[in-house]
């Protein structure tokens, strides 16, 4: 995993409460959960935040790779007061940035599948640095763009990278708030653009939220609606972090699947997991069937 590590804090009328997260460090902690090796590369600072970071990661079993952090670790703000969240993201957040030394790269080359989430694509730098860092993108690479409002820099160049890095990769996962935040349009109109770039080959992972979630792979089209599970949704934060550990997974485990059944397949167990993830405070993976963790 390359991305985020950061505090969650989330503040709503019942008070104020902490969570260790990130998009990158959730999945991370997911496959981990999931019965998978994973080493994490992310930022983090000298500070109590990185302290209980590390220590969470230690507690699931995720490797760490340290990118230095002058700024401290990242902190992420979630206001529900009113009910409707506002967020917050402080400045090492908002410059974060990874370091592809020797044992960055060390790690990117063992790893046989790398995946990419809440990576900075509107740093021109950062961006060339990644591309040049991977071996063979298009056989091992799954992205995640999971831009934030709060993060970015500048859209276009954003959206120019991460449309050019889906192109290298076999699978790619956008939602619905990242079609909104980024283009500006439909969920559709984001799949259709990315489709469509020069050299586009990677299957698309496109998540709806309450609609469920959608594979595009070539021809085949797959669609998987939410998975109805007793008790009530209590938390929707980790949701499409879930989704994407549970089908990064199934790939780990049997290959990126070739036919609808088998997408159809991947897709059921990972909108499983995510309505057992929301049904949980926090973003912690939750899977309902052990059988789940393991398939055949």
């Amino acid at each position: 995993m390359v991305g985020d590590a950061l505090i969650d804090e989330l503040r709503d009328s019942s008070g104020s409460r902490e969570f260790v997260g990130g998009a990158a460090l959730n999945v991370a902690v997911g496959l981990a959960l999931l019965g998978e090796d994973v080493t994490l590369v992310a930022m983090l600072g000298e500070d109590d935040a990185a302290t209980r970071i590390r220590s969470y990661l230690r507690d699931y079993g995720v490797h760490l790779v340290e990118s230095p952090s002058a700024l401290g670790t990242s902190r992420a703000t979630s206001d529900r007061t009113d009910g409707e969240p506002r967020y917050e993201f402080n400045e090492a957040a908002r410059r974060r940035g990874i370091r592809f030394d020797e044992a960055t790269r060390a790690a990117l080359d063992d790893a046989d599948l790398v995946v990419v989430s809440c990576f900075p694509f509107d740093d021109a730098v950062q961006y060339a640095a990644l591309v040049e860092a991977i071996a063979e993108p298009e056989r091992r690479v799954i992205v995640d763009g999971n831009p934030r409002a709060g993060m970015l820099a500048d859209r276009d160049a954003f959206l120019t990278n991460f449309a050019d890095f889906t192109s290298r990769t076999v699978l790619a996962k956008v939602g619905d708030e990242d079609a909104a935040l980024l283009l500006g349009d439909t969920l559709d109109a984001f799949v259709d653009r990315l489709r469509h770039t020069p050299s586009g080959r990677s299957a698309i992972l496109a998540t709806a939220g309450r609609d469920g979630a959608t594979v595009h792979d070539g021809p085949t089209e797959v669609h998987a609606g939410i998975v109805d599970l007793p008790g009530s949704i209590v938390d929707t934060m980790g949701a499409g972090d879930a989704t994407l550990s549970a089908v990064v997974h199934h790939i780990a485990q049997q290959g990126v699947p070739q036919t609808a059944g088998t997408w159809t397949a991947a897709l059921h167990d990972a909108m499983t997991i995510a309505a057992a993830t929301v049904r949980h405070e926090g973003a912690l993976l939750r899977v309902p069937r052990p059988e789940l963790a393991f398939p055949s």
